[in-house]
This record gives C-alpha cells, structure tokens and sequence, in this order.
C-alpha cells in the first residue's frame, strides 16, 4: 500500500544482491548463451509516486524500474513521469554485452566482444486532449574488439587474423502529433535518422602462414547515412464502415569511402603491395502505403480488404577499384542502380452463423518487380548488365472459428499459394499451410494445444529447393490450491529442407550436383511450480529442455555407416553438416521468506547445461555452468 507523504502515495522495493557462477567447457560459448558473472548488483527497483486525488501541483505519476544494474550484463531502466492533461515523458535505457565466440571453422580467428547501448527518449504534450503534439530521440550504439580475417593475395592463398575496433552510432530525432476528431484519429510524425561508422581493421604484428607472409595491413571504412522520413496514419469508423490507412517515406542517403592496403609475400614468394579504394554515394528513397477497409452490411456479415504498395530504389554513384602496385594492374567495377516494387493485395469476408460458429475465407494476390543494373570493367574490357525480374503469388484462405461447448474454443484455418516466379530458391513456390488451435478453459485451469504444417516446393534456374515443417504445441496451467499453481508447455519442430548447392573444391570445374540437405527436430519443455509454503515462505521450482535430436545419423550405427560412402572430401563435408543434434536444459529453483513486513530474503540457482552430438570439424563447444544469486529486497 505504500506511505503517504503530503499529497502523493508512494511505493518501492529496492534488491540487493550478490551473483555468482562457475563455468566449465567451453566458456565462450557460455558467454554468447548466458554471460552471468559474479559480483554484486543492484538486481532490481521499483518507485511509484502517485498523486492522491490526480491534482498534483507539478506531476501526478513517477514509476522508476530497473534491472540488474551494476554487473549484469544485461541492465535496463524506464522511467516515466506525467501529468494529468498536460504532460508525459518516457524514458527507456538498455545496455547489453554482447560476445560472440564466432564460427567453430574460424577457429578462434573471429569474435566480438563489445557493448550494445540503447535509449529513447518520448514527450507528449496534452495526453488527453483531442490533440497530442510528440517529440522523440534514439540513440544506440555499439563498440567493443573483435577478431576478423582477411584473405590475401588470391582466392586460394593464406587466411590472416586482424584485429578489429568496432564503433557505430546510430541517432534518431522525431517530431509528431496526433488528431482526434468525431472517432477518426490522424497521426503525423516526421523522422530524422543519422547513422556513423568509424569501424577500423589493422595487424597488429606479421603473419607468416607457409610460404605467404602479412607484413601490413590497415582498412579505414567510415560510412555516413542519413535517412528523413514521413510517417502517415488514419483510422477510424463510422456506422458501417470502418477504414486504417498508413503512408510512410524514408529517403535514405549514404556516404561511403573504403581505404585499404596491404602488404607482404605471396604463396608464390613475390611481392605484393596493393591498394584497395572504394568510394560512394547512394540514395535509397523507400515508399509503401497501404490502406484497410473493412464493409459491415449486417450483425453477422463483415468484408475486409487491404491494398499495400511499396517501392523501394537505389541509385548512385558507386565505385570498386584495385591497384595492384607490384605490376601495375587495377580492376573497377560500378553498381548504378536497384529497384524492387511490391503491390499486393486482399480480400476477406467472414460470416458468423451464431455466436458459436462463424467462417471465413480469403484471397491474396502480390506482384513484384524486381530490376538491376551493374557496369565495369577489368583487364581492359567493359561490361554493362541490366537485369529484371517480375513474379506474381495467389493464394486462397479459409477457415472456421468454433465452440463446441461452452469453454471449448476451436480454430481450423488452410492457406494454398502458388508463385510464377519465385526470386530465391527459399521463397515460396507452390505451397499449402493448415492451422489449428484448441482452447479450454475452466475456473483454476486451461489446457490449449495447436498445430502447423507447411509445404513448400520450389525451382529456379540452377537449383530445386524444397522443405517440410511441422510445429505441434501443448500448454497447461492449474491454480490447484490457494498455495500452489503449476504451469507447462511442450512444443515440438519437424523441419527438413533439401536444395542444390554449386560451388568449387578444390577443382576449377563447378560443382552443381551436390544436395544441401537440413534436417531439424526440436522439442522443447517447460514446467514451473509454484508453492506458498507458510505465510513467510514462497518456493519456486522450474525446468526448461531444448533438444534438436536431428535425424538420429549420429547416434544409429547404420547412419553412420552411411557416412562411409561419401567418397569425396565434400561429399564426407557436406554428409556431416545436414543435421545438428543438441540439447540444451536449465533447472532452476528459487526461495524467498519474509523477515520482517518490508524485508525479504531470497536466494536461488540455476544450472545451464549445453550438449553437441555433431562436433563440427571436431570442435565442441559443450559446456556447463553453475549460477545462483542471494538478496534482501526492501519494499516500503
């Protein structure tokens, strides 16, 4: 309930605590997964002012939250403050750590280990009026090391480590209002967007792979964008109709200037010094609107439809050239131009029988044009390519919404599309999606339960593609007893995909016969227990799995059997590669007892267990970890 100080109510709880974990395995990918240490924190806050009769003299609310902040690598803070028929201003801060151990092939050779920094900054004036002015800014940011690689002097020489001084800066500024009038509200907001990046790669001493040496290297890349934009929005109703329409415009423009050079010996034993200069100047200006009607003829009859439009261009001057200042060669080449334009469109009527039973069906039509044009030249000869690329996807939409009985909801829904021209080999071809959900609740508990399948065939000019998805989901929550609540979930994900891969090894001749196949099965778990233990104690006691059991290849001795018959180097490759079984599970158990009316004590731990079947190119990333925490809250 807080304590009354003059005119205002006011609450807080405030968590002191300590933090502890102990690792073992593989400790960078523990940090990409987890990233809990040990130290002391402030876990979390909370503050509520609240005025009494809503009149305060300068404000009427002020909530404060925060989140591990201190030593989590995880910190967070809102704040909002506001008062009645005047003002609101909100305020969310978010800083996370961010480390990535990199690709298992890149042995070590790539990581980031650097800082995520968030904030945004709200006002709006006249909350509750009829009219709302709003003003607004973002900013994020990124810094931090990290490891690249870079490939030098051809496409089959040595592969260096760099190291990398990560820095970006992204800055947003927003200026709107909002108007309410006779059940239409319009909204107008006018952004100013403002991206940097002073990114910087250097070796930091000479590289002596087999016979090729790095005795330099230095790349300077800063970028500088700026994106204004416009976004439009109206909605509203009235008596039978009712309409929502959104337009929106960014015109993005980008500077970007790329000084490179290196130096050293290559596999051949020559030298080399080159040069590497790229330079531009881009607009990207992006346009979509769309615009949602929907018809009420009658209580039980109701037709939807909405039309999107968006195109999106980019156009500059945009220049790659290499000097190779040992024998006076270079090569250049430009891109001028892409443009992709989407219009798409659909249409729903839907009809309730009763209030038990009602129906719908739908159809979806798209159209996509897609164009390009790249120009060049190298070793003396020019090249001008323009390219253009239109498909169309229609699918048809129905389904039905039921109660069978009177806390028994069920939903049946199937989609059928086909596209002329599918762009990628993943884009949707010719494909068929069933939905269903089913719903029961009762007083003190619910169970609920659906299912998702989806097929999807699709071929372009160089490959076949083709996947399978089944997603099945099961949930239950119980309220037993005044004292104790259970809550569980299972959900279960059958993926395989099987496309075509082109690619070289170790031959000048092109491989394109070689099938990319992916094979997934995850389950997943949850369980939670809640028990109120006396009037002082409250335990609660969890369980979460993941585990992708893949297609059992590397647990069946016939699978792997299999594996023998791969003759090739990349066939034994790519054998190894189509399925990653793992499992990932976390108990945790958590107690917290009240000593006093404003003071409790808590104290918890969690383990974290990661498990990899696979082993790609014999490197294991397996690890397990220990993490808990203890703390006294103090709420007044």
């Amino acid at each position: 309930r807080g304590e009354n100080a003059g005119n205002y109510n006011v609450v807080q709880s405030w968590e002191f605590g300590y933090r502890f974990a102990s690792v073992g395995g593989d400790d960078g990918k523990y940090r990409s997964d987890v990233n809990y240490g040990n130290g002391i924190r402030l876990l979390s806050s909370n503050l509520t002012v609240n005025s009494r009769d809503g009149k305060g003299r300068w404000f009427d609310e002020i909530v404060l939250t925060t989140q591990g902040l201190g030593n989590d690598p995880y910190e967070s803070a809102t704040f909002r403050i506001q008062k009645n028929r005047w003002y609101r201003y909100d305020l969310l801060w978010r800083s996370n750590d961010y480390f990535n151990p990199g690709l298992t092939v890149a042995d070590g050779e790539h990581l980031e280990d650097t800082t995520f920094r968030w904030q945004d900054h709200d006002l709006t004036l006249f909350p509750q009026s009829w009219f709302r002015a709003r003003v607004g800014y973002s900013r994020t940011t990124q810094d931090g090391p990290a490891l690249t690689t870079e490939q030098e002097f051809d496409s089959q020489s040595a592969v260096f480590p760099l190291f990398r001084n990560t820095r970006q800066e992204y800055n947003e500024y927003r200026l709107g209002g909002d108007i309410v009038l006779k059940g239409f509200r319009l909204s107008v907001l006018h952004r100013w967007e403002y991206f940097k990046e002073d990114t910087t790669d250097n070796l930091t001493q000479t590289e002596q792979i087999g016979p090729s040496e790095l005795t330099g290297f230095a790349r300077a890349q800063p970028y500088r964008g700026r994106t204004p934009g416009w976004l439009v929005s109206l909605a509203g109703e009235y008596k039978w109709i009712a309409l929502n329409g959104r337009f929106t415009y960014a015109g993005g423009r980008g500077n970007v200037i790329q000084n490179e050079s290196f130096a050293g010996i290559d596999r051949f034993s020559n030298p080399q010094n080159v040069q590497v200069l790229v330079t531009g100047n881009g607009d990207r200006p992006v346009i979509s609107g769309d615009l949602n009607v929907t018809l009420f003829p009658s209580s039980r009859l109701s037709f939807t439809n909405n039309t999107s439009v968006s195109d999106t261009r980019m156009t500059g001057n945009n220049s790659f050239e290499q000097f190779n200042n040992a024998t006076f060669t270079a090569q250049v080449a430009n891109f001028q131009f892409l443009g992709v334009l989407l219009i798409t469109n659909s249409t729903d009527i839907r009809y309730r029988f009763s209030k038990k039973l009602d129906v719908f069906a739908g159809y979806r039509y798209s159209d996509r044009q897609i164009r390009s044009t790249e120009a060049g030249a190298s070793l003396g000869s020019t090249f001008n390519t323009a390219a253009e690329l239109s498909n169309q996807l229609r699918a048809g939409v129905a389904g039905v919404s039921w109660m069978p009985l009177k806390d028994l909801r069920v939903h049946l829904e199937a989609e059928i599309g086909s596209n002329d021209h599918a762009f990628a080999p993943i884009s949707q071809k010719n494909y068929d999606i069933i939905r269903a959900r089913v719903q029961y609740r009762r007083k003190n508990y619910s169970l609920g339960g659906s299912y998702l399948e989806s097929y999807n065939n699709n071929s372009i000019l160089i490959t076949a593609y083709s996947s399978h998805s089944r997603t099945y989901t099961a949930n239950a929550s119980w309220n037993a007893k005044s004292w104790v609540s259970l809550d569980a979930s299972y959900s279960k994900l059958h993926l395989d995909t099987i496309g075509g891969l082109a690619f070289f090894a170790g031959s000048p001749a092109l491989l394109n016969n070689a099938p990319s196949i992916f094979i997934s099965n995850i389950h997943a778990g949850n369980l939670g227990l809640r028990f109120a233990l006396t009037a002082r104690a409250d335990l609660y006691v969890g369980y979460n799995i993941t585990k992708d059991t893949g297609d059992g290849r590397f647990s069946d001795s016939l699978a792997q059997t299999a594996s023998l018959g791969q003759t090739t180097a990349a066939g034994q490759l790519l054998y190894s590669v189509q399925t990653f079984p793992l499992t990932y599970q976390t108990p945790l158990v958590r107690i917290s007892i009240k000593v006093t009316p404003k003071l409790r004590y808590n104290v918890g731990y969690q383990y974290y267990g990661y498990h990899e079947e696979f082993g790609l190119l014999d490197v294991n990333q397996n690890y397990r970890a220990h993490t808990g925490y203890t703390s006294l809250v103090w709420s007044f």
